[in-house]
Order: C-alpha cells, then sequence, then structure tokens
C-alpha cells in the first residue's frame, strides 16, 4: 500500500483464532483491501492488505506455525500449528513483503477499509499490478 503524504500511519494488530500467533504491522489508517479469486484465496476467503516486511512484527514464536508452499514456492503460506488459521503469509507478487488476512486484523485502528476485486484466477496477467504495495 502506498503511503501518501494525507495518510496518518498507525500499528495495527492481527493474528489467529486461538491467539498462538500474533503480529503487529504499521500501516495507513485508510486501508485499501484486495480480494483475491486465485485458487488458494477464493478457498480460505483471504483478504489482502499487503505492506512491507519492514512494517510487519511477528510477535509469537515462529515454532507456532506451518508453512505450505506450491506452485514456484516462492510465496510462504503461513497457518497456525493450534487453529489452522491463515493470518498472514509472504505473497509472490511481493516476495518484500507480508499480506496480512483483513478478517484476521482488529478492524478498530483503521480509519476506513474499502475492498477491491483482484483477479488472482490470471495471476501472470495481474501479478504486477500489486508490485508497488510491499514498497512503503
Amino acid at each position: 500500500m502506498a503511503i501518501e503524504h494525507n495518510d496518518s500511519v498507525r500499528q495495527h494488530t492481527g493474528g489467529c483464532h486461538c491467539g498462538a500467533v500474533k503480529y503487529t504491522f504499521t500501516a495507513p489508517t485508510k486501508a485499501h483491501v484486495h480480494c483475491c479469486n486465485c485458487s488458494i484465496c477464493q478457498m480460505v476467503g483471504f483478504q489482502h492488505l499487503i505492506v512491507p516486511m519492514a512494517n510487519f512484527e511477528l510477535q509469537t514464536d515462529e515454532s507456532a506455525l506451518s508453512c505450505y508452499t506450491f506452485g514456484t514456492g516462492v510465496a510462504q503460506h503461513f497457518f497456525c500449528r493450534t487453529c489452522g488459521v491463515k493470518s498472514y503469509y509472504v505473497p509472490r507478487s511481493n516476495p518484500d513483503g507480508i499480506s496480512v488476512n483483513m478478517r484476521c486484523v482488529d478492524h478498530s485502528t483503521f480509519d476506513e477499509v474499502t475492498y477491491e476485486e483482484f483477479d488472482g484466477q490470471n495471476w501472470e496477467r495481474n501479478a504486477g499490478l500489486l508490485a508497488h504495495l510491499s514498497k512503503g
């Protein structure tokens, strides 16, 4: 997400269902979220808010996580070992960033959240549209 001059930036929190995975991240209070229709996102209902990796901090031990990869193996899908929720991952489109699942984030720290459909079924053609989001 590109931070514009008039965007207020704040620390936000998120995590899994059982609480074993917790994280904080810094992002604007006006969030632009992508809803992807690729094979995995459609199945799990992932809503993407991509932030620079430097703006993300895992608050729990990595041993609470399991990692799943497929296809090219670039994307790292992290799941809670206890409840199975995927609350964040490293996306193939932004390997220098983190995509937090807005379904797993406390919305009270945001002033506005807008949603946009993203055509992940045609990923190769559209992935470049997301590349700027992890640049900070």
